[in-house]
């Protein structure tokens, strides 16, 4: 395993963050780390950097117990922290040969920051002052700093925050590459980016863990019928047996003409809309089978 938590529990004073988590990842895995605000994400990753130590419990990386003082523990953890802590006097190109000579890893400072300049898009920017760039570029910077010394172990804490739509994508890219061969932990607020890039889920709140499935599964902890179908006709329907198309449990309507409609059983029901509509002299606007996301199971488990 790449990444084993057995019972981690930490206390600020007396307010406890973590309440005896255990979890393993294993090599290769791209994990989903998410939970409300407070919910002790930030905390747990703190612990497996060794940035902060653990109330009680034990936190290993590689098989290396993770001790705020071993080096080598260092050598296998990239980190990339929420708030993004960059020296903005120093140039893109000068600040990863400094991050790189502190790693000694024998491999030369300059090969290092060329590999990942290029890896990480920022050649148009390597000569320019680390504060003049935007905030896409020092997010780039950040991942940079967190990747060059080669980890095995990338821990990012909300590597998407504050980006535009185009910058969120090219991160996004970044770390579906580097999980092609390394473990990585992906803290974010933004479920969009968790279905497109991990693989498996973890749902911290109020310091506990309330989930930890694959992606595929996380899905099923909401219970609610095997089909829910949101249709809108052209006219009113208010008089005509919605209840009583095939398999319906339930109708309820939204606004105007529009219909979400819940059903039974494992037989597609749209076909049975639109024989209903044809027979009542109804055309279909817009139909949509509405599937389970990862903000519903979120919501759900954290009462949201």
């Amino acid at each position: 395993m790449s990444i084993v938590i057995q019972g981690v529990s930490k206390f600020y004073g007396v307010q406890k963050a973590l309440d005896n988590i255990s979890f393993e990842v294993k090599t290769g895995e791209i994990v989903g780390f998410i939970g409300p605000n407070g919910a002790g994400k930030s905390t747990m990753m703190k612990i497996i950097t060794g940035f902060i130590p653990a109330s009680s419990g034990k936190v290993s990386v590689n098989g290396l117990a993770v001790e705020a003082d071993n080096p080598e523990v260092k050598k296998q953890i990239g980190y990339l922290p929420e708030n993004n802590p960059l020296y903005p006097e120093m140039y893109v190109r000068e600040y990863l040969g400094f991050v790189a000579s502190i790693y000694k890893t024998g491999v030369s400072g300059k090969k290092q920051t060329d590999n990942i300049i290029e890896l990480t898009g920022l050649a148009p920017e390597q000569n320019k002052k680390i504060g003049s760039l935007s905030k896409g570029y020092r997010q780039r910077v950040g991942l940079a700093q967190a990747l060059i010394h080669n980890p095995a172990v990338l821990i990012l804490d909300e590597a998407t925050t504050g980006l535009d739509p185009n910058q969120i994508v090219e991160i996004r890219n970044l770390i579906k590459e580097a999980g092609k061969e390394k473990t990585v932990m992906l803290s974010t607020h933004i479920m969009q980016e968790v279905e497109a890039i991990c693989n498996r889920v973890i749902i911290i709140d109020k310091g506990v863990i309330v989930a930890d499935e694959e992606k595929s599964k996380i899905y099923s902890k909401i219970k609610r019928p095997k089909q829910v179908i949101q249709v809108e006709f052209d006219k009113d329907t208010m008089n005509l047996p919605l209840a009583e198309i095939k398999n319906v449990s339930s109708v309820k309507k939204i606004h105007d003409n529009v219909w979400l409609i819940e059903a039974e059983g494992d037989e597609d029901i749209r076909p049975f809309i639109f024989n209903f509509a044809v027979k009542n002299n109804l055309t279909v606007l817009y139909l949509n089978k509405q599937e389970n996301n990862l903000e519903d199971v979120f919501r759900h488990l954290t009462n949201g």
